[in-house]
């Protein structure tokens, strides 16, 4: 049967201003103590500790709240939830946060909670990255079931661009025991969400929404979906098949228990098992099988002196450039090789990923045989990368597949073992059918593997091509496992390798190949894969076909200098510095900034708007225009110039939130507009935001919040505001809509960061 969580805690609890709501565990235990009985007499069968915010950043030394939250929920006799809320922080690159950091933060937590809690609840995540973190500290400091809900929007994306697809990829690959969504929406726009999830997960799924989207009632914050409502959306959500029902802000224990009502004769019911090989970043997908993936080789020193040189020296820009043109030449996943014997690959490898996903989106292929430069790499690594490689020998397979169980990945399986590999094809599917057994003894199912039948030079073997791809063939059609290739290695020591490669490729790709190590700068090899896309009928209306060969016949020349607009709309930090300098030994500064960088934000912010990009590539194009801008301050220093500050802006997170994600955003994004923002950070009294506003003589004000207890607050500065100056008031938060925005009395409600620059031009008059 469907097992029920309770509902929110916060809006229970009638916080008074500045009140923080983990603290009561400890100074007014009795309070939570109620609510938690009021749960547990509604029926729940699971209790969440309230210890949703009880982490170091917010407490210092945390371990005290937690423990008492969670023997408070212990007293209900029911099972208890150790609830782990984000950090309120975004993590590097986007952020300031650090991984292990995070990592840690989260440990202290578990090792608080783990002793008297029967399961982790990891909730109300927007961020692939923390999720990462607070999973592996789950983990890593307790045996007990690992639960994550996130929070999507309606358009059905995380805060940092993962759509449903690829957060399932991610958790499961952490071997999270349950998934599913919490906060944020309602029941009813959850619905779609649910049946997305339920579609491409395999593990439990768990639903706690929100009821319904607040409002504001004689100055107090209700939500608008009644507990009979509530449970009505409810049972259409469990009869599309959960496990675990509950919910979240401002559900009552009277929504529970008319949930249980409506729900307790349907049964759970758990996804089938997915038998689809999926590859992710944080905020793509790439599913192997269905049609051949392009996996671009570049970034892999043999044979290649540029990069060797660009290695050695710690050129990290050129392995940035490498990345980002194999991506606009069609590669779908990126293979990372940085192995040279001269350089310390451990910390390179590691370097280069965390380099490349501060400009790239694409999954990358983890290409290594140091096993410590691998571990360091998975570790940091935003997504679910493939895993390049282990071999039938009996210590790489030790070495390597603990790590792809821990961290989650797709393994490439080399058909080589103690003997070296074998000419033949069938010793070849020997060693691939060992790798399966072998690998599922460490509990990884061949979804999350692939093999690599290994190419050998025809010129050494007129064989080798036949014997690979009959590998290809069998390993794909009769042992259902995907397959990859490094395709250039069948020409080796041949004239004109480009036209072996191309027809070896097309054979590949005839007899199943689900992924091609190969050159997408070369035309002809993407000729080839577009054409033949087409000719299987795995091209819809032969679309990317002719997207291709249109891109050709537009491409800039190979070698084309990049221009500042192009560095800052791929958010490459170090070429936007360069652009900036060149451009301002013969242009007016002002001139750079409104012919050059305004635009390339421009565009940048159109396609975060359009849904075709995310806030990763907001926030690193406003990093490389920051660059931009330094160069220019620089040259207005040096030449005695008095810089101009733009029109004054306030923001600041409401009293008792001390949330500042999106503020922070908002901060970045406004200055690179050239405003003069003055952020006064977070938890801010209302009579300080109107101090401040008067002292600098702003006109303009931002607020944020994101918790719904804190939104009085929100409401009792903006009548502050407005009733002793002349400023206009905007907001914005995940709390919050247009039509709330306007009940508090805001003139402005912005949806997202991008929002908050229009609204902003709009007011100072320069759209």
């Amino acid at each position: 049967m469907i097992k029920y969580f309770d509902g929110g805690m916060g809006t229970m609890l009638n916080l008074k201003a500045g009140e923080l709501p983990e603290k009561l565990n400890i100074t007014d235990p009795d309070r939570v103590l109620a609510v938690h009985m009021a749960y547990a007499e509604a029926g729940a069968d699971i209790i969440t500790a309230n210890t949703f915010g009880a982490n170091p950043l917010k407490y210092g030394n945390c371990a005290e709240l937690v423990r008492a939250g969670v023997r408070l929920a212990k007293q209900t006799g029911k099972k208890v939830a150790l609830d782990m809320g984000p950090t309120g922080k975004l993590l590097r690159p986007m952020g300031d946060l650090d991984f292990e950091e995070c990592v840690s933060l989260y440990a202290e937590v578990v090792k608080a909670g783990r002793d008297d809690a029967d399961l982790i609840l990891i909730e109300t995540m927007g961020d692939t990255y923390e999720i990462k973190a607070a999973v592996l500290a789950a983990k890593e400091n307790s045996d007990l079931p690992v639960f994550v809900s996130m929070i999507f929007d309606e358009k059905g994306r995380l805060l940092t661009g993962a759509d449903v697809k690829t957060a399932v990829a991610v958790c499961e690959g952490l071997g999270v025991d349950v998934i599913g969504f919490n906060c944020g929406l309602g029941p009813e726009q959850m619905i779609p969400l649910v049946r997305e999830l339920r579609e491409c997960a395999s593990v439990p799924i768990m639903v706690n929404p929100n009821a319904g989207l607040p409002e504001s009632v004689n100055g107090c914050t209700v939500y608008n979906v009644t507990p009979d409502e509530f449970a009505g959306y409810m049972t259409e959500i469990a009869n599309i098949g959960v496990s675990y029902l509950g919910g979240c802000c401002g559900t009552t224990p009277e929504h529970i228990r008319k949930l249980i009502a409506k729900t307790k004769n349907i049964p759970d019911s758990v996804p089938e098992f997915k038998h689809t090989t999926l590859v992710s970043s944080y905020s793509e997908c790439v599913e192997l099988g269905r049609k051949s993936a392009v996996i671009g080789e570049r970034i892999n020193p043999t044979g290649k002196k540029l990069l060797k040189e660009a290695l050695r020296s710690g050129d990290m820009d050129y392995i940035l450039k490498e990345g980002i043109t194999q991506r606009e030449c069609g590669a779908h996943i990126l293979d990372v090789n940085v192995g040279l014997p001269e350089i310390n690959e451990v910390q390179m490898l590691s370097d280069a990923v965390y380099q490349l996903q501060s400009v790239l989106p694409t999954p990358l292929q983890l290409d290594s045989s140091d096993p410590v430069a691998m571990e360091k790499a998975l570790r940091i690594y935003n997504g679910k990368p493939m895993i390049n490689s282990a071999n039938g020998k009996e210590k790489s397979m030790a070495e390597i597949f603990p790590l792809a169980k821990k961290y989650g990945g797709v393994v490439v399986c080399l058909c080589l073992d103690e003997n070296g590999i074998p000419e033949d094809a069938q010793s070849r599917i020997e060693i691939a059918k060992k790798m399966i057994d072998t690998a599922a003894k460490y509990g990884i199912d061949k979804k999350n593997l692939v093999i690599d039948a290994l190419t050998m030079t025809i010129s050494t073997n007129q064989q080798n091509a036949v014997e690979t791809l009959k590998v290809v063939d069998y390993c794909k059609n009769t042992l259902g496992v995907n397959t990859v290739l490094g395709v250039s290695n069948i020409s080796f020591g041949l004239p004109n390798r480009e036209v072996v490669n191309t027809a070896f490729y097309t054979q590949a790709l005839g007899a199943g190949l689900s992924g091609g190590i190969i050159n997408p700068k070369s035309q002809s090899m993407m000729n080839a894969y577009y054409s033949f896309n087409a000719l299987a009928g795995l091209d819809d209306n032969c679309s990317e076909y002719i997207a291709s060969a249109v891109a050709v016949e537009t491409a800039a020349p190979v070698g084309t200098e990049i221009t500042l607009q192009q560095a800052i709309i791929k958010g490459m930090k170090e070429e936007s510095s360069v652009c900036a300098r060149e451009l301002l030994k013969n242009t007016e500064p002002l001139n750079v900034i409104n012919n050059h960088i305004i635009p390339a934000l421009d565009t940048v912010g159109d396609g975060f708007e359009k849904n075709k990009l995310f806030l990763p590539q907001l926030l690193m194009a406003a990093d490389s225009a920051k660059a931009a801008f330094d160069e220019i301050k620089r040259t207005l220093v040096s030449n005695g110039t008095p810089q101009v500050k733009g029109d004054k802006i306030i923001i600041a997170t409401v009293e008792g939130d001390i949330h500042d994600i999106g503020k922070n955003i908002v901060k970045v994004l406004l200055q690179n507009y050239g405003f003069d923002v003055i952020d006064l950070g977070k938890d801010v009294k209302c009579e300080t935001v109107l101090e401040k506003t008067v002292q600098h003589g702003a006109k303009f004000v931002g607020l944020s919040a994101l918790m719904t207890t804190t939104v009085p607050n929100m409401e009792k500065t903006i009548k502050l505001i407005h009733e002793n100056t002349d400023a206009k008031v905007f907001v914005g938060g995940a709390v919050l809509t247009k039509e709330y925005a306007k009940m508090i009395n805001a003139d402005y409600y912005a949806k997202d960061a991008m929002e908050s620059v229009r609204i902003a031009q709009q007011f100072f008059g320069r759209e």
